[in-house]
């Protein structure tokens, strides 16, 4: 017991050492600075935009949206087998049959994506100014001297990076607190370390990712370290809570509680991924074909970390 608890402790320092030291490579380097790059160094951190593009599709999808998906099914199930001896009647057995086949995942997922879109619609109703976005993001979408290219053609709207950043670094610490809740109730050190492993393999390059993303959209210097710093805590703070509870499975509603916040940040998750990292990274008519094959790279390796997260 003393040499499992040894180890949980150490996978606590290598989670918050991991995601420091990834998430301030990008902050702390110059060469990252996307506004001071040109010609083949800007076209790198493009390409390299792309790649963390497809790690955040990668990690939203196989990761958080399954987890999510797994979790609430679970919990439907317990629900259904605690309910099917107090279930009489064949109509009443049609109609519970009916509410226990919905699909609740997708539907709270569902909810966490229209959450972020109620949020940004009411920040633009209430702010239109916060529509206009940051010098870089003008640059990157109306910028046409940028690729060479000329078009009278509309213009997409500039992101509201700030605030989908925010999104982002929350939903992203609702899934590090789980994933180190899973990690600290691991019975065995075998399975502590090969999910702490897991975990350490996906949450570098998401964190480099968004260490990347901040300094795209021109996040101060103290609130880029900021935001990194308390980033990096969640997936410890959730060890350290799964150290507390000792290996004991959820009782009552926190398991279902679990269940419905790592859907709705899966949900968040997906909103910023899809219309906000994409869009911006493939928004160039530069190499599409390289972009793609970037995006995949990035996808296909978090989808080949989660044969063990």
């Amino acid at each position: 017991m003393e040499s499992l608890l040894g180890v949980k402790i150490g996978c606590l320092f290598a989670l918050l050492a991991i995601t420091l030291t990834c998430g301030l490579i990008p902050i702390c380097f110059k060469w990252f600075q996307i506004t001071e790059a040109t010609g083949c160094h800007r076209r790198v951190l493009s390409l390299l935009g792309c790649i963390s593009a497809g790690v955040f599709l990668g990690a939203g999808l196989m990761h958080m949206t399954a987890e999510a998906l797994e979790g609430i099914e679970s919990e439907i199930q317990k629900f259904e087998v605690q309910n099917r001896t107090e279930i009489k009647g064949n109509s009443s057995d049609a109609t519970d049959s009916a509410l226990v086949e919905y699909p609740y995942g997708e539907l709270i997922i569902s909810l966490g994506f229209f959450s972020v879109f109620l949020l940004e619609s009411l920040a633009l109703q209430c702010c239109p100014g916060a529509a206009e976005g940051s010098t870089v993001q003008k640059e990157e979408w109306g910028g046409t001297h940028i690729f060479g290219f000329h078009s009278h053609e509309p213009l997409p709207s500039p992101s509201r990076g700030p605030l989908r950043a925010l999104v982002l670094l929350l939903s992203l610490s609702f899934h590090s607190v789980f994933e180190g809740l899973a990690v600290g109730l691991q019975p065995t050190i075998a399975a502590t370390i090969q999910l702490c492993l897991a975990v350490l393999a996906h949450k570098g390059l998401v964190v480099f990712g968004i260490g990347l993303r901040l300094v795209k959209i021109g996040t101060g210097s103290r609130w880029a370290l900021f935001s990194i710093l308390l980033l990096a805590l969640m997936s410890p703070l959730g060890l350290a809570l799964g150290l507390t509870v000792a290996g004991g499975d959820p009782e009552g509603g926190q398991g279902l509680a679990q269940a419905v916040l790592e859907g709705v940040a899966a949900g968040t998750f997906l909103y910023v991924t899809f219309l906000e990292i994409l869009p911006r990274e493939l928004a160039g008519p530069e190499a599409p074909l390289t972009k793609w094959s970037c995006v995949a790279v990035g996808f296909a390796f978090m989808a080949f970390i989660a044969l063990w997260a």
